[in-house]
């Protein structure tokens, strides 16, 4: 079955309808920074001067008090938007998998911006940075993107945050929003990658995904585990006790990271495979105060 297919697609287009509909432009929009310029929302006046261009003389005020003022306009630039999308052997877990659910949301996020005329682009990671969907515009866009997404394999070894970011900032781009969708499953940890982005002026989101039987595994007895990443076995007995350990790790994990996102003001999506990608979008939306 196709991850994208025409019902996907009737439902971004809803997606993007919602946000417009009750957010000026989407949940991303509020990001956008303002310039004067010569843009179409006034922002106030100054006083004219020899070589002004007549345009935006202000008539009514030259009518009503003499004054010669020019009106100030701000001017909104487009947002730029990265993914940053974890594509390592983890990601190939859950039913549906962490990877599928990862490649929808970002599809869905990037159309709302692509349908908001903002640039988006996708850089897919693993312990480094395996392949990139250069930055573009337009809502036409959005076939090569899922066409992309589709073709995109999981690669690389132990998931490295911190070696793709390092390599991401490296690049002549403007800054933005950097989305990053994982399950930040990173042995060098999530929160040197992230410093970073901070440090060089990104603005941090986190969409961490897991499956539910990786926050509530039900083994018992004598198991044999496999590191889908390393390709390693281990045999180990699983006793109550150790559930109820492992259990704990899992939660104060959840709780650390989004500790890490307050504290450093950077957004913060956590969620099960077990949400629709579309619930889930909608979710973000409320958090955002896009929806009521």
């Amino acid at each position: 079955m196709p991850l994208f297919d025409s019902d996907f697609l009737k439902q971004l287009e809803y997606l993007s309808l919602v946000s417009r509909r009750v957010f000026r432009g989407s949940l991303l929009a509020q990001r956008r920074t303002l310039q004067f310029g010569a843009g179409i929302e006034f922002a106030d006046h100054r006083e004219y001067t020899a070589g002004d261009d007549l345009r935006y003389l202000d008539w009514n005020v030259y009518a009503r008090h003499g004054d010669l003022l020019l009106k100030r306009f701000q001017e909104e630039e487009d947002l730029h938007v990265y993914f940053l999308l974890d594509c390592s052997k983890s990601m190939d877990f859950g039913d549906p998998t962490k990877f599928d659910l990862a490649r929808q949301v970002t599809a869905a996020l990037a159309y709302i911006a692509l349908a908001d005329l903002d640039r988006i682009a996708v850089i897919a990671f693993a312990d480094r940075i395996v392949a990139d969907f250069r930055l573009t515009r337009g809502k036409a866009r959005i076939l090569p993107l899922l066409d992309f997404l589709e073709r995109l394999p999981l690669s690389g070894a132990d998931t490295d945050l911190s070696a793709a970011v390092q390599e991401f900032v490296r690049r002549k781009q403007r800054l933005g929003l950097a989305v990053v969708v994982s399950d930040l499953f990173a042995p060098g940890g999530y929160e040197g990658g992230l410093d970073l982005l901070r440090h060089r002026r990104y603005e941090p989101h986190v969409v961490q995904l897991h499956d539910r039987r990786e926050a509530d595994p039900r083994l018992l007895g004598d198991i044999e585990l496999f590191d889908v990443e390393t390709d390693a076995t281990r045999k180990v007995t699983v006793t109550e006790r150790n559930l109820r350990r492992y259990k704990k790790i899992f939660d104060d994990y959840q709780v650390a990271v989004r500790r890490y996102c307050r504290n450093y003001g950077a957004g913060c999506t956590q969620t099960s495979t077990e949400i629709p990608f579309d619930d889930l979008i909608l979710k973000m939306m409320r958090t955002a105060g896009a929806v009521g």
